[in-house]
């Protein structure tokens, strides 16, 4: 194990804890943050923790946002008789990219893995049930991630919904097994939205 100093030390163990940063790379963003200049370094800084302090839950689709309604919900020219059902944040920007979609979303913050411990009581679902409860939303677009678990979730919330006599389909299969919505190419969601089918 390398010699540094304690507070570079710190710092490199504090950077290897973020999601594929080893401990390799987090030494290299330690040396470049050393060598930043006092200005960008106090903005980074800043800029962390704001993030953390200003980013909230959406009271209505649970998405992140800088207000208690972000701004989808808050669109009155969005299509609100369709929801769009995705695991993450990162998932609605992938289909905003598109502008093929004109409903509004809901973030669950995860999926049903019980090999994970997550159960459906530990996602946004019961948030999702209570929306559905105005008479308003006529269709409701299932487009978590093509995984088991993915899958188990659609599964999940498409027979809690069918008895309300809401129209449930998932998003096609344009998108690879085993892949992730954050990732795929704008095409590749738009047709996988326009092949959508019911549950």
């Amino acid at each position: 194990m390398e010699n540094y100093s304690e507070p570079i030390d710190r710092l490199i163990n504090e950077l290897s804890k973020l999601p594929g940063v080893g401990r390799k790379t987090a030494q290299r963003l330690a040396f470049h943050i050393i060598n930043m200049d006092s200005n960008d370094i106090n903005a980074l800084a800043k800029a962390l923790v704001d993030v953390k302090n200003e980013i909230k839950y959406c009271k209505i689709c649970c998405n992140i946002a800088d207000s208690e309604i972000c701004s989808i919900c808050s669109n009155d020219h969005r299509d609100s008789s369709m929801i769009c059902v995705v695991e993450d944040p990162r998932d609605v920007a992938a289909m905003e990219r598109t502008k093929d979609y004109n409903g509004k979303y809901h973030v669950l913050n995860g999926v049903i893995s019980p090999m994970d411990g997550v159960g459906p009581e530990m996602l946004k679902i019961k948030e999702l049930i209570s929306r559905l409860g105005t008479g308003e939303v006529k269709e409701i677009i299932m487009a978590t991630n093509p995984t088991i678990e993915g899958e188990a979730t659609a599964m999940y919330i498409s027979r809690l919904v069918k008895p309300m006599g809401i129209k449930v389909t998932r998003i096609a299969h344009g998108l690879p097994v085993g892949g992730d919505l954050e990732y795929a190419d704008d095409v590749t969601i738009s047709k996988a939205m326009e092949g959508r089918r019911e549950i």
